[in-house]
C-alpha cells in the first residue's frame, strides 16, 4: 500500500483551491508532477469539487461532486499523482473514496462525528485539519473517530491519518501559528503533522466585498519555520495567477514560486533530520 503521509520524509499536498477548467487543473498537476521528483515523500494533488464554506453566498463553489470527481480522475491519469479532495457530508465520503486516493476533512468540520466516522469507514487515508478555535490536544478525538476506536465507534477502518495545523483565530481577522503546535499535535494524536502555510495567512472576511483576504508574502517564512519546528509535511494551495483565482487567491502561492520554496524546504528538512 502506498504511504501517503511518511513520517521520515518531507511530503507535500498541493494544488488549486477549487477545480477549474481541465487546462488549468492539468497545468498545475503537470508542474507538480515534475516537482514531485525532488520531494522525498512525494506530492499529493489537491483540489475541491465544492467550496461549501465560502464567506459570501454568491462566491464560486466549484463543479460539484460528480463533475469534480471526473476532473480529479483525469488529473490522476494524466499526471500519475495521487489526488485528494475535501468532503463535507457523510454521504460524499463513499463516492469520493471510489475515485480519490486521500479524503480531506476541512477545519470547520473537524468535530462532525458522522462525517469523520464515514470518512474512516471508507478505509482511505484521511487528512483532517485542526479547527481554528482548538488547542492541539483537542484533535485527539477527531483522530479517534476516524480510526473508529472511540466510544462512538462507527466502524472506521482508516489507519493512515494525518493532522493539519492551519493557525488559530483570536477574533480579529488574522490567524496566528504557534510553532509548539506541531509537537503537541503529534504527541496528542499519534499521527504525522502537516502545516497548511497558505490558509494560515488567510484573512477571512477581510477582502473586497467581504470575501477572504490574505497575506501570501508570509507563506514562505511560515512554511520554512514549520519544517524547522517539526512539521512532517506541507499543504500549499497554488495557482498560475492567484489574483484571478475564483477563491482564496490572496493567500495562494504563485505556481512559479513552488519549486524555489520546496527546494528550501527540502534543504531545511535534511539539515534538521541529519
Amino acid at each position: 500500500m502506498a504511504e501517503y503521509f511518511p513520517a521520515d520524509r518531507l511530503f507535500l499536498i498541493a494544488g488549486p483551491c477549487v477545480l477549474e477548467s481541465d487546462d488549468l487543473n492539468l497545468r498545475v498537476g503537470e508542474t507538480l508532477a515534475r516537482l514531485a521528483e525532488k520531494i522525498p515523500g512525494g506530492i499529493i494533488y489537491k483540489a475541491s469539487f465544492d467550496k461549501a464554506n465560502r464567506s459570501n453566498r454568491g462566491a464560486a463553489r466549484g463543479p460539484g461532486l460528480d463533475a469534480g470527481l471526473e476532473a480529479l480522475d483525469r488529473v490522476r491519469r494524466a499526471t500519475g499523482l495521487p489526488v485528494l479532495t475535501d468532503v463535507h457530508t457523510p454521504d460524499q465520503c463513499a463516492p469520493a473514496a471510489s475515485v480519490v486516493d486521500v479524503l480531506h476533512i476541512p477545519a470547520f468540520l473537524c468535530r462532525q462525528t458522522d462525517l469523520l466516522e464515514a470518512a474512516g469507514a471508507t478505509g482511505k487515508p484521511v487528512n483532517v485539519k485542526k479547527g481554528q478555535w482548538l488547542q492541539p490536544e483537542g484533535m485527539r478525538g477527531a483522530v479517534q473517530k476516524i480510526r473508529g476506536d472511540s466510544k462512538s465507534n462507527g466502524g472506521g477502518r482508516s489507519r493512515d491519518i494525518a493532522v493539519t495545523e492551519r493557525g488559530t483565530f483570536f477574533g480579529y481577522g488574522d490567524l496566528v501559528v504557534d510553532m509548539r503546535s506541531f509537537t503537541r499535535l503529534r504527541d496528542a494524536c499519534g499521527a504525522p503533522v502537516i502545516f497548511d502555510a497558505t490558509h494560515s495567512v488567510q484573512r477571512p472576511g477581510q477582502g473586497p466585498e467581504g470575501a477572504s483576504g490574505g497575506a501570501r508574502e508570509f507563506v514562505p517564512v511560515l512554511a520554512l519555520s514549520a519544517i524547522a519546528a517539526g512539521a512532517q509535511g506541507l499543504f500549499l494551495e497554488t495557482h498560475p495567477d492567484p489574483d484571478r483565482a475564483p477563491s482564496d487567491g490572496p493567500n495562494m502561492l504563485p505556481l512559479s514560486e513552488m519549486e524555489s520554496l520546496m527546494g528550501r524546504a527540502v534543504d531545511i528538512w535534511a539539515r534538521i533530520h541529519r
